[in-house]
């Protein structure tokens, strides 16, 4: 009989892939639950079944599932119309008390959904904070309007069929969002799996995420997730053009996925290959001008009103603007505005803000001893984009999950991380609640985004000291080295002649090496 191969030559061996039953202690403390870490001499991967893959898919289902029922309280109807008709019941405060708040509920009537309404078309006329009677049209990017608008019609089609069970319209019309939210978060989850490379289990991470069971329900975030992350697959596999159709389509659901060119532009440029990035950014400019013209041409109006919301907004309760506003009494940039008035000091120094991140990123980018990772300048990008932004909404955090667990994947740093933005959401409810209502004072709020924003940058930190440090880097193992690169993993520097010597990789010198010689 013919022996298998040396389990050191084989890539299904305990040997080349990362097993963190093995080098995790957190991981091998777990895994006792099921019989403790894998054998020294263990063979894995030949299982035609229980593959990596679908643990990870099975345990996002899970995870989603506890998503489901903390946002479910607030689909409970009862007796609260008139002459006791069903009605959504969120009788004292049910949506801050229990937790459960989620944007798509009361959209699905502030957006005219419930009428049935084509966004972006339909309009309506309400009252202002300063009394002013306003127009408003649907308020959010052409993907995500047209998504909910999609969904509601599958929501009504249900309700039209009467032996399929039934519920309050805007109960339906919650679940038929959920159910695409969470297939969105399942292909985030997949092709994050696939860009970790022989660390698929830190995909676990993002499928158990405490940030997924408290805000996966909350918004239309999990879309963007999903085309960031299978753009990013994309670009792995050396697909520039379908990268960048999947990142202008992400870029018309939110804005973040169109940043994620950046990073490569920038290790595009270091490495002397352009040629590839170009057709990525056309293509994405492209399939985002393809979403976005038809409704532009139609109805203009109800399509910049995103745009215009955005600009004309204050900042947001937990930005680093309004914490400093919080605890200081500082008035902000362009001092005390009326509900009616632009923040356009803010808004330029907030531009400005993330201009020099931008900067400071190309600028390690380019100078690093070692090309950096992808993902390490991607989940950069992202946080210094939301640090330095007028508008942190909580969900926003789904957007760094994947690509801080793709560029530090320290399980314990990062779950750490994770439970400290979910558990940010109690504070805000219970700040939203009043304090007439037995609510808490802003400052218990603000202080826990302090806190947040720190660990932010704590991982920020942490992925820089790594990118001047590539040897403690435990993606790049052997012959690894960057698994979300495609066409720049292994690539050479190759910086353009006309690029200034200090922007230029910055050569290590081994003193010890030298002194062998």
């Amino acid at each position: 009989m013919i022996g298998p191969a040396p389990l050191a030559n084989d890539r299904r061996s305990a040997e080349w892939r990362d097993l963190p039953g093995r080098n995790d202690p957190l991981t091998r403390e777990l895994s006792k639950v099921v019989g403790g870490p894998i054998g020294r001499h263990a063979l894995v991967g030949r299982s035609r079944f229980v593959t990596p893959m679908r643990v990870l898919l099975a345990l996002a289902v899970v995870f989603l599932a506890f998503g489901w029922f903390t946002k479910a309280a607030c689909i409970q109807q009862g007796p609260v119309g008139e002459n006791g008709a069903i009605g959504l019941d969120w009788s004292g405060s049910r949506q801050y008390v229990a937790l459960c708040y989620s944007d798509t509920v009361p959209l699905y009537g502030a957006e005219r959904l419930n009428e049935g309404a084509l966004p972006y078309k339909k309009s309506w006329t309400e009252e202002g904070p300063d009394g002013r009677l306003q127009t408003r049209y649907m308020e959010y990017p052409v993907v995500s309007g047209l998504y909910q608008y999609g969904s509601m019609l599958v929501a009504k089609a249900w309700d039209s069929v009467r032996i399929l069970p039934d519920g309050l319209p805007v109960a339906i019309y919650f679940n038929v969002v959920a159910l695409g939210l969470a297939v969105a978060w399942l292909v985030t989850v997949w092709a994050s799996a696939l860009l970790a490379g022989r660390r698929i289990w830190d995909a676990g991470l993002i499928a158990c995420s405490p940030l997924v069971i408290v805000h996966a329900f909350t918004n239309f975030d999990a879309l963007a997730t999903a085309f960031a992350a299978t753009g990013m697959l994309a670009w792995a596999r050396k697909r520039p053009v379908l990268a960048g159709i999947l990142l202008g389509i992400g870029g018309a659901t939110k804005l973040y996925p169109l940043l994620l060119l950046g990073p490569l532009l920038i290790l595009c440029l270091r490495t002397g290959k352009m040629r590839i990035w170009l057709p990525a950014f056309g293509s994405a400019v492209a399939a985002w001008l393809v979403v976005n013209l038809p409704i532009f041409v139609a109805f203009p109006q109800g399509w910049r009103e995103f745009f215009r919301l955005n600009t004309d907004r204050h900042a947001d309760p937990d930005s680093v603007y309004n914490v400093i506003t919080s605890f200081t009494g500082w008035p902000g940039f362009d001092g005390v505005l009326a509900s009616s008035d632009k923040p356009v000091i803010l808004n330029l120094v907030s531009l400005l803000l993330f201009a020099a991140v931008c900067i400071g990123i190309a600028w390690v980018a380019l100078t690093a001893p070692r090309r950096p990772r992808v993902a390490q300048l991607c989940f950069l990008l992202v946080a210094g984009f939301l640090l330095t932004n007028k508008v942190w909404s909580p969900q926003y955090s789904l957007w760094l999950v994947p690509l801080a667990v793709l560029a530090l994947p320290n399980r314990r740093i990062l779950l750490a991380w994770m439970t400290i933005d979910a558990l940010v959401w109690v504070p805000r409810m219970f700040y939203y609640l009043g304090e007439q209502n037995k609510g808490l004072p802003e400052q218990w709020f603000t202080g826990t985004v302090i806190v947040r924003d720190i660990a932010v940058l704590a991982l920020c930190g942490l992925i820089v000291r790594q990118i001047y440090k590539p040897d403690t880097d435990i993606v790049r193992y052997g012959f690894v080295d960057d698994p979300s690169g495609g066409v720049l993993d292994q690539a050479a520097d190759a910086p353009p002649s006309w690029l200034p010597r200090a922007l230029r990789p910055k050569v290590r010198i081994d003193v010890e090496a030298d002194a062998r010689l």
